[in-house]
């Protein structure tokens, strides 16, 4: 059914802002508290499946049980003529992979969004919810350069686990090996993401750059991302440390949590021992 141009007497639909996988986000107006909003809406043809409707209830949720500046706020949640929507707060900047688009970030840049996304995902793990779907794109940025983490559609929590055994979910060039081979999410995958964003953001590529799907899978599970002193020799060696670290092939010699990483990251930790991509 169409989406009407008023949500709940209250929301003015406006432009297009983006298109996701099973969403549209569309510019919008709070008539009553006088602000603009982001409206994400489900797209008709999963609005009657209850595996999608599920999925964005998650999302929802989880986003809104996380109070942080690093994620991007959920607001209200509803549904109008059978299409489920969800409002969240409207940043007037744009994605990470916008960004990176134009080419390598500066590495000053590149820490900050790093360390914000980390932060925001110490509390998600503390609070026991995985992402699952770290990607430029779901990284938001403020004009400021601050960086909010958002889409939590495939986010996976212990009272909300509704994977089928088996099923792999996320965006695949952000997918570790071990996601790849069916294995359950962990904490090190999420940061093994983190990783690859850090990576993708000071190289201005992804460290597998194989368009074709089942290629990008055999290179992530048998080869070798070239290292990132190869590609860009300015890199600070705290930064290259921890972007290479989280994505060791190996998940024991990954990070244990966002705040380790975080330590590295900002060199109050030196990385434990030299750590390659195997």
């Amino acid at each position: 059914m169409p989406v009407p141009g008023v949500l709940a007497d209250r929301y003015q639909l406006r432009g297009t802002l983006g298109h996701g996988g099973m969403a549209e986000v569309r510019d919008a107006w709070d008539t009553q508290l006088q602000r603009p909003v982001a409206v994400k809406l489900l797209y008709a043809q999963f609005s009657n499946q209850p595996d999608f409707r599920h999925r964005f209830q998650v999302e929802a949720r989880a986003a809104a049980g996380l109070n942080h500046p690093h994620v991007v706020a959920v607001h209200d949640y509803g549904e109008q003529d059978g299409t489920p929507y969800i409002v969240m707060e409207r940043l007037p900047g744009r994605t990470l992979a916008d960004v990176i688009a134009a080419g390598p970030l500066p590495q000053h840049l590149v820490r900050s969004v790093l360390d914000g996304v980390l932060s925001a995902l110490a509390m998600a793990h503390a609070a026991g919810i995985l992402h699952r779907d770290i990607k430029p794109g779901n990284i938001l940025l403020a004009d400021s350069g601050s960086a909010k983490l958002a889409d939590f559609g495939i986010a996976k929590s212990a009272d909300s686990n509704h994977t089928i055994a088996g099923q792999v979910v996320g965006t695949m060039g952000y997918l570790s090996a071990d996601r790849l081979s069916g294995r359950p999410a962990t904490v090190a995958d999420d940061l093994y993401a983190v990783g690859v964003v850090g990576y993708e953001a000071l190289s201005g590529r992804p460290p597998f750059p194989q368009d074709n799907l089942v290629a990008l899978a055999r290179a992530v599970a048998d080869e070798h991302p070239v290292p990132l002193h190869a590609l860009r020799p300015d890199v600070e060696p705290a930064l290259a440390a921890a972007v290479e670290r989280a994505m060791t092939r190996d998940p024991r010699a990954r990070f244990t949590s966002a705040d380790e990483m975080r330590a590295v990251l900002s060199g109050v930790v030196p990385a434990a021992r030299p750590h390659t991509l195997v």
